[in-house]
């Protein structure tokens, strides 16, 4: 029903900057919330950012002040702007939809290197 297509991933030296693009196809209706999510070798998946409905964002505390999350609705896309990396950040990097509903819809991940 719904596809979600992550992009820009990458190798970035510590301090770089990234920007990372996430695509919405299909049946987009009832959107409560998006964001994006990252997962390390050998760790449990962490929540980075979010952007829900009303336009609240919210940010894991390690990335405030750092990250930014927005969305770009004529596209059905959603955007994390990454600044001041750090190589504890290298993960894969998830998109995440949310539906009124409950239906929840993930991403294929990207791979984001921080290392010098």
């Amino acid at each position: 029903q719904v596809q979600l297509v992550e992009s820009g991933g990458g190798l970035v030296q510590p301090g770089g900057s990234l920007r990372l693009s996430c695509t919405a196809s299909g049946f987009i209706y009832t959107i409560k919330g998006m964001g994006w999510y990252r997962q390390a070798p050998g760790k449990q998946r962490e929540l980075v950012a979010v952007i829900i409905s009303g336009s609240n964002t919210n940010y894991a505390d390690s990335v405030k002040g750092r990250f930014t999350i927005s969305r770009d609705s004529a596209k059905n896309t959603v955007y994390l702007q990454m600044n001041s990396l750090k190589p504890e950040e290298t993960a894969v990097y998830y998109c995440n939809l949310n539906h009124f509903s409950g239906l929840e819809y993930w991403g294929q991940g990207t791979q984001v290197t921080v290392s010098s």
